[in-house]
């Protein structure tokens, strides 16, 4: 009867969380998701931004860039190099010349920045808010708020800015529970480019035993 009863109370609860969805919000996401899902591969040029609560830059904005080809992924940020072939994770210190190799979990956002295009999939309720422009393109604004323990989380609503004419991300911001926010401007993107799967393999040629920290069993 108690198991019963758990059954119950978790498929009440997840029925109220589907009808309590933004329906105009949901069908944006679900183009969104449709078209990013198409992609072989993805190549993305992001400008990372922070402000503090008076809107204020924290630090100067970063250049990342983002190959992405299924599960594999490198990111190519100032100072650091983060590979992954889907299973092994390189992140790599080019001041320090160190690399750390973890195994890939593929479930842990913090890992995948590639998280980025796709965060808004599961563990968020979404409400559609506006239409604005993002680096002169015309959007869709999404609000997201975490529902997958929020209180863990370091900000509290995500504003996704989506092309209306492309179905693609534009920007997306974080705002964080301290009043600051993080700004993700995706500046370019190009889907399907031809990527070689050497590329998501980092290559410790070279390197000296001490400057190899694998954390595998």
């Amino acid at each position: 009867m108690k198991k019963l009863m758990l059954i119950l109370l978790v498929s009440v609860s997840f029925f109220m969380n589907a009808q309590d969805q933004d329906p105009k919000a949901k069908a944006i996401l679900d183009d969104l998701s449709k078209t990013t899902k198409a992609y072989k591969t993805v190549l993305a040029d992001v400008i990372f931004s922070t402000f503090n609560k008076d809107k204020k830059p924290l630090e100067k904005p970063q250049s990342w860039k983002i190959n992405v080809k299924g599960q594999k992924f490198k990111l190519e940020i100032p100072g650091t190099s983060i590979v992954c072939d889907g299973k092994t994770l390189w992140n790599y210190n080019k001041d320090a010349k160190e690399v750390t190799i973890k195994h890939f979990d593929a479930e842990n956002d913090e890992q995948n920045p590639a998280k980025i295009f796709t965060m808004y999939e599961n563990g968020y309720k979404y409400k559609y808010s506006k239409e604005e422009k993002a680096g002169g393109v015309l959007c869709h604004v999404i609000d997201l708020y975490p529902t997958i323990k929020p209180e863990k989380k370091k900000f509290h609503t995500v504003k996704l800015y989506v092309d209306k004419v492309k179905k693609q991300i534009v920007q997306l911001k974080m705002m964080m529970k301290d009043g600051g926010t993080q700004v993700y401007d995706i500046k370019s993107m190009k889907p399907n480019t031809e990527m070689a799967d050497n590329l998501f393999v980092f290559n410790i040629t070279g390197l000296k035993a001490d400057q190899i920290n694998d954390e595998r069993d």
